[in-house]
């Protein structure tokens, strides 16, 4: 029978293991549903690996690139959750974007903030991984 010191290791180092693991499932399940189908700009920037804060900035950023192209979302649709405020009460008029589409407004965006062109150069690799 192993000490009950290494039995407590062993459970820690099987815990943080099954927490990375569900950590990296659930990145690897929004990314391939970013691919899949149209999703909103700031999802689309989550799932690059950009923080949530940071991802709302750069999400406005990119709608006010699309509104000077000319750029039509894929598809709006309504809904109660958003990258701010979780679950909410009221429901909310959402924009839906491609990749492609993604990565067109990416590439006219020049943003001055730091974390705002770190930001850009994950979307960027993200959606011109899969156009």
């Amino acid at each position: 029978m192993s000490h009950p010191s290494i039995r407590r290791n062993r459970r820690a180092t099987r815990r943080t293991l099954r927490t990375e693991l569900r950590r990296r499932t659930a990145a690897t399940r929004l990314a391939a549903s970013c691919r899949r189908r149209p999703r909103s700009l700031a999802t689309v920037a989550v799932a690059s690996g950009v923080a949530k804060d940071v991802a709302a900035g750069v999400a406005n950023g990119l709608r006010s690139v699309a509104k000077r192209l000319g750029l039509a979302p894929a598809e709006q649709a309504r809904t109660k959750r958003t990258i701010v405020s979780g679950r909410a009460r009221r429901t909310r008029t959402v924009t839906r974007w491609t990749l492609q589409q993604v990565a067109r407004l990416v590439a006219a965006y020049r943003p001055r903030k730091t974390e705002y062109v770190a930001a850009v150069a994950l979307i960027a690799a993200f959606a011109g991984g899969a156009a």
